[in-house]
């Protein structure tokens, strides 16, 4: 059976996602500026406190973490240089 009738219309396609407040209730969209800069513990302690996180993790290659979301955390991605690659809840 073909669908060729040129009057049938179809429903637009949906909207891409949006990062709501809700999605974001660990500020990271705040130090997205730090990616690329080399991690220490005083960056971490000022992306901490400029987020509003409630706690920070720092995810290493080749460490183990556990795959629990909190969505007031935010976690730190380093590579092996210690440089930030992205910065994110969880």
């Amino acid at each position: 059976m073909s669908n060729s009738n040129p009057s049938q219309t179809h429903d637009p396609a949906p909207k891409p996602p949006e990062v709501s407040e809700g999605e974001d209730a660990c500020g990271a969209r705040h130090v997205q500026d730090r990616v690329g800069r080399r991690y220490d513990e005083a960056l971490g302690e000022s992306i901490q406190r400029e987020s509003g996180a409630a706690t920070l993790r720092v995810i290493r290659p080749g460490h183990a973490y556990t795959m629990e979301f909190r969505g007031d955390r935010i976690n730190v991605h380093i590579d092996d240089s210690d440089t930030i690659t992205d910065i994110g809840c969880g």
